[in-house]
């Protein structure tokens, strides 16, 4: 069972920009994401995810393929292209990225009960009373 990864897209307002700027940043089929420590479960996370928290909700995601060192001393986390949108799960924002167990990662099927439609202020203001 892969580990995944949550990272915050900074600056993004919804999924659709950043779907945007993955498709901007992206080259030859894979997104590198740059941070500065290397996680210390790495060879847990290949074939696991990265998902991206956009206001305060978990959207989407992308495959990790693997991790490589840069020459600045940065690591890169290098993930499939493919921006996967998946049931939005309520998250608090934090610095860096977080590990994510399975039973956290929210499920990659729309369940059909709506919650992606609400718009993120209802969605924040419904999760912090408890009722999502």
């Amino acid at each position: 069972m892969p580990l995944h990864l949550s990272k915050v897209a900074f600056a993004c307002r919804d999924a659709d920009a950043l779907a945007r700027r993955i498709a901007t940043r992206a080259s030859g089929g894979e997104l590198r994401v740059a941070t500065r420590m290397r996680p210390r479960r790495a060879d847990e996370l290949v074939g696991g995810s990265l998902y991206w928290i956009v206001k305060h909700r978990l959207i989407g995601c992308n495959e990790i393929l693997r991790l490589e060192d840069r020459s600045d001393g940065r690591i890169d986390i290098v993930c499939a292209e493919t921006f996967r949108a998946v049931v939005p799960k309520h998250r608090r924002a934090h610095q860096g990225w977080r590990y994510l167990t399975e039973e956290d990662a929210p499920a990659a099927e729309d369940d059909g009960s709506g919650l992606s439609e609400l718009p993120p202020r209802l969605y924040g203001r419904l999760a912090a009373l408890a009722l999502l």
